[in-house]
């Protein structure tokens, strides 16, 4: 397949590199050589110091025959732009990164592909979407609605009072239990279990079940005492922290700590709710947390553009008595000794942008993808074709590669759970749990 990527920022990088992994073949082109040349000997690409902009560069760089053309530049209007261009040259589709919430409106989706623009993606609007669901269920390090809520997949830390330690799966789960565990992150390593593996304490566990079942749940992992949260306090003004107090539920009082005035007076104009309070100030400031009344706060969300920053903030938060605490790490090198430190969610935009991204890349019906920021691992839900290899025998017998497990699948709107006796069917949505960048191996057996 070949891709072309513009914009060597964070999000480019990462998916450049992650793409190349893949063996496939990526052109990565920035105006800033600078950028570029850290990149090529470390990754197997083609990097190219040109504007996308430009018609003759885009030519150049090939985007006649490119399979995918995903713009990410910082500048929104160049995004769009390039975008238009490339397809008018004749690439398949384009991808192009945003920071306008008007234009993700669904009303507009046609105009866009009129355009040339198959999808677009707002990192910053999609790290909200995840935040304000990690700090609806406080219980929870991440939770993802699959198929409009038939299917829930929970990543819990278990805890000394959870009940399932020390256990064999095979011992813990029959063919009739509402669960299953699809995976474990175990300090650095991801683990897809078989019936001989153990839980253990401090794993982060991740769970496929239905909604009837998650107070069970709750139950045996110990944290039926988790409150729910009902006020939140955001460190950092930007268009994360923006759009994750518009998305907070009316029930929660939402309060932002901004250090620069100019931005304070802009977030209260747009904001424009009662429910949220926006103050000027430092949040790294512990008398002024404590003044803002943080030993009485559920959750605390740090969203500045600075990663050590946050992650040195919730750990303050946690120690000032805050159970449920969210960093955000853009720096992808901190992610691992984010969870060491055990402070909470982590939410990152390169892998929530690459999540989106890479669905495109995929040939079969895909419906959703989802990169596990902590666990090295995707989430997939495909929808299953007539006479698809997974149709023709009991999912035991379908010899998926290693490190590939079904959670669960949905059938006429019914969340399923999957045994190795289970036969998939004709339009089911099957979800498929994956070490990182597996997906692609899945294609023959679902189209």
């Amino acid at each position: 397949m070949k891709i072309i990527i513009a914009g060597a920022g964070a999000v480019g990088t990462h998916l450049a590199g992650l793409l190349s992994k893949e063996n496939q073949d990526i052109t990565l082109m920035d105006e800033n050589e600078e950028k570029l040349s850290k990149l090529s000997d470390d990754f197997d690409l083609l990097t190219l110091n040109l504007t996308p902009t430009s018609i003759e560069n885009l030519k150049e760089a090939g985007a006649a025959h490119a399979d995918l053309f995903i713009a990410v530049t910082p500048d929104e209007s160049k995004n769009i732009t390039c975008c238009m261009l490339a397809n008018s040259l004749g690439t398949k589709k384009t991808v192009a990164r945003i920071d306008n919430a008007e234009y993700t409106d669904p009303q507009y989706k046609e105009l866009f592909n009129k355009l040339g623009i198959n999808s677009l993606i707002y990192p910053e609007m999609l790290a909200a979407s995840d935040i304000v669901e990690s700090i609806k269920h406080s219980w929870v390090r991440q939770w993802w609605d699959i198929h409009n809520g038939a299917l829930i997949m929970l990543g819990i830390k278990l805890r000394e009072t959870a009940e399932i330690l020390d256990i064999p799966l095979k011992t813990l789960c029959g063919p009739d239990t509402n669960y299953h565990i699809v995976a474990i992150k175990r300090d650095e390593q991801t683990i897809i279990p078989n019936g001989d593996s153990v839980l253990m304490l401090n794993d982060i566990v991740y769970f496929m079940t239905t909604k009837k079942y998650i107070p069970y749940i709750r139950k045996i992992v110990g944290k039926e005492e988790y409150a729910d949260v009902k006020n939140v306090m955001i460190m950092g003004g930007g268009r994360t922290a923006m759009h994750s107090a518009q998305k907070a539920p009316g029930y929660m009082e939402v309060k932002i700590i901004e250090s620069d005035s100019k931005r304070c007076n802009e977030l209260n104009e747009l904001l424009g709710n009662d429910d949220i309070m926006v103050i000027n100030g430092d949040a790294r400031d512990t008398s002024l947390l404590i003044n803002e009344g943080i030993q009485h706060t559920q959750a605390f969300v740090a969203l500045t553009g600075q990663s050590e920053s946050n992650i040195l903030a919730c750990l303050t938060a946690k120690r000032l008595g805050v159970r449920k605490t969210v960093a955000l790490v853009d720096n992808l090198d901190y992610v691992t000794m984010a969870e060491k430190l055990d402070i909470g969610t982590i939410i990152n935009k390169k892998t929530i942008a690459a999540s989106h991204i890479y669905q495109m890349m995929l040939n079969a019906d895909v419906t959703n993808v989802k990169c596990l920021t902590i666990a090295n691992a995707d989430v997939a839900e495909f929808v299953v074709k007539p006479m698809a290899k997974v149709t023709r025998k009991p999912v035991k017998d379908l010899g998926l590669p290693a490190g590939v497990t079904i959670g669960g699948l949905v059938r006429n709107g019914t969340g399923m759970l999957v045994s190795g006796m289970t036969q998939i069917q004709e339009g089911d949505s099957v979800v498929v749990f994956c070490r990182s960048m597996l997906i692609k191996k899945l294609d023959k057996f679902f189209a």
